[in-house]
């Protein structure tokens, strides 16, 4: 009778491809984060989370993955990058903006970068945000339909800015050709899972009223979201007021461009009334502290956006400019320099910097009934952190443990639509130690050119 009755249980549970179990969850979203928590997976998506023993008891997966001492996560969201940027990493520091980026980033890239540069580039970067348990990111760079090919090769998730400049350039003639070329990339790749193509403006100062109408036109037409690097510090909102007579921000706002589309890169120099304009538009913000503070651009004010209700996410950009892509590192600094900032020990939490870097980052690029919790329904996007560091212990507050120690060190595995793309540190659809001879090559010919 036991026999049965047993028999009987296991066949009445829910079939399910994987049960993920590991010593804390946080699903995030303001979720509360459970003890001894568990993920169930169908189909490349979230069927269920809870208590270990809740979830074992309701379903049968058809594998299983014990993580005792780990910490599961949702992946994490790199909001604004320079991919390819990468092999460039350590070639000009101490700089500020303008110098650093005329003087330097601007001659090197004109002298290296081609599709092969930003193929490779993009190969060191993907490798590099996975390991650091970045599941999706936001790519502003050159020839971006090789960024697409790469992307869909290792298997994470991206939205492709593809970059609108007035100057020729490596990729575009102008800013007309950069907008023919974009909307032809985002027609390829409307109906892909993985991958959204977006407009990258450059800046208010490099791209034509004429050019930033029309991207608007096309953004509303067809629905595409809109990267532009804004207010970036003190020297560029002087000079758009000098060449526009408003800054910025009221420029844009002019034209229209202020909106739910716009995802609004930087901002570290911004009035109350811009501050405003923003927020009633339901422009998106992509805070970079690192970069901010390694050129000293200036510091975006986070905490007041946030309480205002902007939404707020965060970025790496480049490794040129910060030089590493580590979007918990970012949520560090970032509740770091808030506190300093408002001299307020609790003005952005370790909670809230979680949410920029999760949630916060899929409502920026539109995908937040899609991705940056662990929640029923979304895809499973998730990431574990072996605890078990002695960095990392002892462990009191998991999220706290999770954006406040080297816990982007100790990415152990990652999963992207129920996929595991890093299995015990090491990634599974790269080859390592040919992206690492590619690097080489490029360090030999950047160092001695």
């Amino acid at each position: 009778m036991r026999r049965g009755y047993g028999y009987t249980r296991a066949m009445s549970k829910l079939p399910a491809d994987l049960l993920i179990e590991s010593a804390w969850l946080i699903t995030g979203n303001g979720a509360e984060t459970i003890e001894r928590g568990a993920v169930v997976i169908a189909d490349g998506r979230i069927l269920d989370t809870g208590n270990i023993a809740a979830m074992t008891e309701r379903y049968q997966p058809a594998d299983s993955h014990c993580l005792p001492n780990h910490l599961l996560a949702p992946g994490l969201i790199n909001s604004h990058g320079h991919l390819a940027m990468n092999l460039l990493r350590g070639t000009a520091e101490d700089l500020p903006l303008q110098v650093w980026l005329a003087d330097h980033i601007w001659p090197l890239e004109a002298r290296h970068v081609d599709a092969d540069f930003v193929r490779d580039g993009v190969q060191l970067a993907m490798l590099e945000m996975l390991r650091a348990g970045i599941t999706c990111f936001s790519d502003m760079y050159f020839h971006p339909e090789v960024v697409a090919a790469e992307v869909a090769s290792v298997g994470l998730r991206a939205q492709l800015a593809f970059p609108v400049l007035d100057m020729a350039n490596i990729w575009s003639r102008n800013a007309e050709d950069a907008i023919h070329k974009g909307l032809a990339l985002a027609d390829r790749y409307r109906h892909d899972e993985k991958l959204q193509v977006a407009f990258g403006p450059h800046s208010v100062g490099t791209v034509n009223t004429e050019a930033l109408t029309k991207i608007l036109m096309f953004s509303e037409e067809l629905d595409l979201k809109i990267q532009i690097h804004l207010h970036e510090n003190a020297a560029e909102v002087a000079e758009n007021r000098r060449q526009l007579g408003v800054s910025g921000i009221e420029h844009l706002n002019r034209l229209g461009l202020l909106g739910p589309n716009l995802q609004a890169v930087h901002v570290t120099e911004i009035t109350a009334e811009e501050m405003e304009l923003l927020r009633a538009a339901n422009v998106h913000v992509v805070h970079c502290p690192t970069s901010n503070a390694k050129l000293a651009s200036g510091t975006c004010p986070v905490s007041q956006m946030l309480a205002s209700g902007i939404n707020v996410a965060l970025g790496t950009d480049s490794a040129a400019s910060n030089n590493r892509l580590s979007i918990i590192a970012e949520a560090h600094l970032a509740t770091l320099m808030a506190k300093l900032d408002r001299q307020d020990a609790a003005a952005l939490t370790a909670s809230t910097a979680l949410n920029m870097a999760t949630i916060n980052g899929a409502r920026a690029l539109g995908l937040e009934t899609e991705l940056g919790s662990l929640e029923s329904g979304k895809w499973a996007d998730l990431i574990a952190v072996d605890t078990r560091a002695p960095e990392l212990q002892p462990l009191y507050d998991p999220i706290a443990t999770l954006i406040h120690t080297a816990a982007d060190s100790h990415v152990s595995h990652v999963w992207v639509a129920g996929e595991c793309l890093l299995d015990a540190g090491t990634a599974t659809r790269v080859d390592e130690a040919a992206i690492l001879a590619n690097v080489d090559r490029w360090h030999g010919q950047i160092r001695t050119a």
